[in-house]
This record gives C-alpha cells, sequence and structure tokens, in this order.
C-alpha cells in the first residue's frame, strides 16, 4: 500500500470515492489491516473499554495513546495514522500543544479531539504549529457524563443547526477531517456536503466520505455489546484478513452501512 496523506482523502473527496477506517491498537491487528489496503486507522480513546475494560473512555492517558500509537505506527507504516487526544488533555490551546506534540512524535499524523465550537482557538493553534486535526462531534463519548449517557445527537432542529454552523466554524479555524457519531443519516449528508473536508461517519448513514468502526466490533469481540451502527464481518467471512476486506469493500461500494446499522 503506498503511503496515504490528508491530500489523498481530499481527492477521494472530491471525486466521491468512498473510503474505510478502523480504530486498532496494537503492531498485529495494524499490519493485517495494512496488508488490505485500509487507508485510515484511528487509535482511539474506545481502547479505554475494549482493553482496558472500562465502562467509558476517561480513564485513558497521553501515555496510553503514545504507547499504542507507537503499536500501530509500527505495524502499518503507510496508512494515515490519527490518534485520540484524551480527556482532559487539551482543556486550553497550550495544553493541546504539548500533549499533541507528544503523540505525534510517537508516530500519529493527525490527532483527533472531541467538542464543539470552543474547539475553534485550540485548532487554530495545532494547525499553525503543524499539527492536522480531525474534528470528532455528535456523539463525543468524553462528554458522556454531560449528555446523560450513549444518546443520539442532531435530532432537534436546533442541534442538527447547531452542528452544522460548528461543522464549518472548524473547518474555517484549520480542521482538516471531521468525524461525526450516532446523528441522524439526513443531518450527516447535510454536513457532508456542506464542508469542504472530508467527513468519517461512525452511526451516521452511508452519505459520508468515510466510514470508522472499532476494530472489535467488526470481529464481534466486543466485551459488553455490538452497537447497532455496526456489523460482524467475521461471522459473515470466516478469517480476519477477509473480514477487514469485506469491510472496507463493502464502505467503498456504499452497501455499508445499511438501513439497520443507520440511525434516523
Amino acid at each position: 500500500m503506498k503511503r496515504i496523506t490528508i491530500n489523498d482523502l481530499m481527492k477521494w473527496k472530491r471525486e466521491g470515492k468512498k473510503f474505510a477506517s478502523i480504530a486498532t491498537y496494537d503492531a498485529s491487528f495494524a499490519q493485517v489491516f495494512e496488508s488490505q489496503e485500509m487507508p485510515v486507522l484511528l487509535v482511539g480513546d474506545s481502547l479505554g473499554m475494549v482493553l482496558q475494560g472500562e465502562n467509558d473512555t476517561l480513564a485513558v492517558t497521553v501515555d496510553d495513546i503514545v504507547y499504542h500509537t507507537r503499536c500501530v505506527r509500527k505495524g502499518s507504516p503507510n496508512s494515515l495514522l490519527m490518534a485520540d487526544m484524551p480527556f482532559m488533555s487539551y482543556v486550553t490551546p497550550e495544553e493541546a500543544c504539548e500533549n499533541a506534540a507528544r503523540i505525534m512524535r510517537s508516530g500519529a499524523n493527525m490527532v483527533k479531539i472531541e467538542g464543539g465550537e470552543w474547539l475553534v482557538d485550540t485548532v487554530k493553534k495545532l494547525t499553525e504549529r503543524s499539527v492536522p486535526v480531525c474534528v470528532h462531534l455528535g456523539l463525543t463519548p468524553q462528554a458522556v457524563n454531560v449528555l446523560g449517557g450513549y444518546k443520539i445527537q442532531g435530532r432537534e432542529q436546533d442541534q442538527a443547526e447547531q452542528l452544522l454552523r460548528t461543522s464549518l466554524a472548524l473547518q474555517s479555524a484549520g480542521a482538516q477531517l471531521i468525524v461525526l457519531e450516532c446523528v441522524p443519516a439526513a443531518l450527516a449528508a447535510k454536513i457532508t456536503e456542506s464542508v469542504d473536508i472530508p467527513v468519517i461517519g461512525i452511526g451516521a448513514g452511508n452519505q459520508t466520505d468515510g466510514q470508522i468502526l472499532v476494530m472489535h466490533d467488526i470481529f464481534g469481540i466486543s466485551a459488553n455489546y455490538m452497537p447497532k451502527f455496526s456489523k460482524n464481518f467475521l461471522e459473515e467471512t470466516g478469517n480476519i484478513h477477509k473480514a477487514a476486506a469485506k469491510y472496507i469493500a463493502d464502505v467503498c461500494s456504499g452497501h455499508f452501512p445499511d438501513e439497520k446499522h443507520t440511525i434516523a
């Protein structure tokens, strides 16, 4: 697989070419995904739940992300590698820069931060200092205690309008990628059309530019439950390499997510 950059994702958006991505955490699985030409990998703070057994992502530290990013980069030298900035690691733009520097030095090509329009200054500060940024909007797991659980976002008109405004504001601030989680498919489609940067969906329908799932979910080995928006590709194929390939193919063709994996 050739080395993937943000320019490739931008080109694919312009061409209407969909792409798959996956959250993964170690060198061995990263190698599996690269062998199937998965273009984008994420070292997600979801590791707190699927690896550490926590009920949420809040206990994950910058040290955890640095360690797993280094591992994934060794297994996949050519993917575009994103890494989450954990809970409370980007409270101020200055803290964001310090922690992002550690994460980028461990092998990431881009950091991902959760929030809303309050991130504008942080995104500006990071991008001015050569740190590419993906913003995570909609259901933001680090805000689980504020949201009162893992709830769908953007169903009310005022919420939907705010998410669109926030997407445009963060794009203007310098964000190069957006992840939309658990928002209605129609809203995700509208945001995808409205911004010039690629949009990756998770539980947001199949009209986004890309899709992302947690590795454990596509293999059906999640400890607690299978989210409605996910699918066990290993059950369908019987082989982890074939499961990864099937996931990529179904995303690129627009067959995944289908109606039963989509939030209305």
